[in-house]
């Protein structure tokens, strides 16, 4: 048999230790050298830089997923649309899901369940936190105080707004003391006067009111030179706030007033939303309601006055100029979140124009009246009031601190006025934080109105001495004395509005709650009570 030699190479991690080994086969008895194996050993670099790479690679991926959550996460936790990454703000959430397990455990030592003892805790938990964020506020509202705001001008408001004044006159009647005109009426006498108002339209509610004015209508037009006119009326004044500070209590009351008339709607928020076609903020912009829609909620008003008129030219003429016309929108004198929509033309954040801007170029001569709460307590009502489930003073607690600090992201890089107006903010928070801030909205209707023509009381004095609050407002609105029996019906009615039973059961705001809110907002109670020379405005 011939002789083969098969040779191999084999790896080996020993190569200087390896040598050659013959296998020995027999075949028929015969020895054969069958194959020889030679065993060596090869370099190992190239798989030691596989590896390496193949470790980088993972690390680096690890390394940028975590990246990716923590800005995701800052995202959401901010609720700042503005941009994804926000640094970590000074004031920061809290276990609140311990706080209430511990207070909901009857098997925990019986002093959890004390307000005191709460109160430290909660304190202690955010004392450094909270002063850091008021000495912030300071810093900024000291900032602002050198700053004045730019009011744009008459030609700028016209070219956002062409539409209103095409319909609003530059000169009213004179001897009315409401802005009123005789509008031209140009639709058939067979067409629905209020076939388009959207007011009836979006809501049911108002369509039984409007089945009453379509009825009246036609007998208030007046007709001359075969032309029909209509008598067209904005009010004299506006109550324009705050939200759970006792509007719809003094509505109610004025009311009772033979010299003043209301808009067929409480609160029409024409100026803040309507206008822009925002029913509600959390469900977009819809149609605009034009000004038309507006003015025909004071149709009702105007028939009165056209009533009086017509019963004696020289005493109707009288009686004419004693009547005014009111209306009680609560969004009026805090609520520009509609600007970010359509007022590109912004300054560092913010708002450009405002709805004082509009109401001052139409009516410069109008009056407003501001009721104005405590704001800690205004927030824990306003919580009570609008919020629909779940809710508790656990519950409020942990909104605020939610809403305190996305209110603190921001200021680290916005002016207090763009946090205060910040649509994306107002919609994120999980409560109304910055409508306690009542000086940064005052100081805007101050720049635009003087201050003769705001009325600013507080809720308090309203229901501790109701009669002297009212005597202010008729003293403010020129009006005249009531007879007994009409003030006696004005006072002694209960209050409007008040809070729900089902609320008051609910109890107070925990005392930790209201000593955080407390510190909060007194750097804005502070220049509150400068800037109306009044201390009761501490709220001490």
């Amino acid at each position: 048999m011939t002789h083969v030699d098969y040779s191999c190479t084999l790896l080996s991690s020993n190569a200087d230790n390896s040598q050659k080994k013959s296998i020995l086969l027999y075949l028929n008895s015969q020895q054969m050298n069958f194959a020889t194996l030679d065993v060596k050993a090869e370099h190992t670099e190239r798989w030691n830089r596989i590896c390496c790479f193949r470790k980088a690679k993972m690390c680096s991926f690890l390394l940028g997923m975590s990246i990716l959550t923590f800005v995701m996460m800052s995202y959401f936790l901010t609720g700042d649309n503005k941009s994804f990454f926000l640094p970590q703000a000074s004031f920061q959430y809290t276990e609140l899901a311990n706080i209430a397990e511990l207070l909901t455990n009857r098997s925990i030592n019986e002093e959890l369940q004390d307000s005191e003892f709460l109160d430290n805790s909660l304190h202690t938990l955010y004392n450094v936190s909270i002063a850091s964020l008021t000495d912030l506020i300071h810093f900024k509202l000291k900032a602002a105080s050198r700053q004045q705001r730019q009011l744009p001008s008459l030609k700028d408001l016209a070219a956002q707004e062409p539409h209103i004044f095409s319909v609003i006159p530059k000169e009213f009647l004179p001897y009315s003391r409401n802005p009123c005109w005789f509008e031209e009426y140009k639709e058939s006498l067979k067409t629905d006067p209020y076939k388009r108002n959207s007011y009836p339209l979006y809501s049911k509610q108002f369509r039984t009111t409007f089945e009453y004015l379509r009825k009246a209508f036609w007998n208030h037009l007046i007709h001359e030179n075969n032309t029909h006119y209509r008598l067209r009326c904005l009010p004299y004044f506006y109550i324009i706030g705050q939200p759970k500070c006792g509007t719809t209590d003094l509505f109610e009351r004025l009311r009772i007033h033979p010299q003043i008339r209301f808009s067929t709607i409480k609160e029409p928020h024409w100026w803040t939303r309507k206008r822009y076609g925002i029913v509600r903020l959390k469900d977009g912009v819809h149609e605009k309601y034009p000004v038309e829609d507006y003015l025909d909620l004071f149709d009702l008003a105007t028939y009165q006055l056209q009533t009086i008129s017509a019963r004696s030219s020289s005493e109707g003429e009288h009686k004419w100029k004693n009547i005014i016309i009111g209306e009680a929108s609560a969004s009026t004198m805090w609520d520009n979140s509609a600007w970010i929509y359509f007022y590109n033309n912004s300054v560092d954040g913010e708002p450009p124009f405002m709805v004082q801007d509009f109401i001052h170029a139409v009516q410069p001569d109008a009056k407003f009246i501001a009721l104005l709460r405590n704001p800690v307590e205004r927030l824990y009502s306003d919580y009570l009031y609008f919020e629909s489930t779940n809710k508790s003073a656990e519950d409020f607690h942990e909104k605020v601190i939610d809403s305190l600090q996305q209110f603190d992201s921001c200021l680290q890089h916005y002016s207090l006025r763009a946090c205060v107006y910040d649509t994306a903010l107002h919609m994120s928070m999980p409560v109304r934080l910055q409508l306690g801030t009542y000086v940064i909205f005052l100081k805007d209707w101050l720049t635009v109105f003087g201050r003769e023509q705001l009325l600013i009381l507080r809720l308090e004095d309203h229901a501790s001495n109701l009669k002297h609050t009212m005597h202010l407002v008729f003293e403010f609105l020129h009006l005249g004395p009531l007879t007994r029996q009409q003030e006696d019906l004005m006072t002694k009615n209960p209050a409007h509005n008040t809070r729900r039973l089902k609320d008051r059961n609910l109890g107070p705001m925990l005392p930790g709650t209201k000593e955080i809110l407390k510190q909060f907002y007194w750097p804005f109670n502070q220049k509150l009570a400068e800037l109306l020379s009044d201390v009761s405005f501490l709220w001490l």
